[in-house]
């Protein structure tokens, strides 16, 4: 499956806040955690601002304890962010 320059590779886990896939950066040749939200939260205007806020907040960071962000938006109807892929993911 292919969410916009992202090949999706398997799952990586879920939450209140959406789901986390493996992915490729088909760009940048990189791996990638990908993090899309469910409708019913990217439905929600205010949700979806907040959620686009904290993104940039986070992404203005840069602390070795801190995951980077690499990338945030949408695609066929689906948002996500795009953000360093962490071993503990891959375990």
């Amino acid at each position: 499956m292919k969410l916009g320059p992202y090949e999706i590779q398997s799952p990586l886990g879920s939450g209140g806040v959406g789901e986390v896939y493996r992915a490729r950066d088909t760009r940048l040749g990189r791996d990638v955690a990908l993090k899309i939200l469910p409708e019913s939260f990217a439905a929600d205007s205010e949700r979806l601002h907040r959620f686009e806020q904290e993104s940039r907040a986070v992404a203005a960071l840069n602390h070795p304890n801190i995951l980077v962000i690499y990338d945030v938006g949408g695609s066929n109807g689906a948002d996500f962010l795009a953000s360093e892929l962490l071993s503990l993911w891959c375990h």
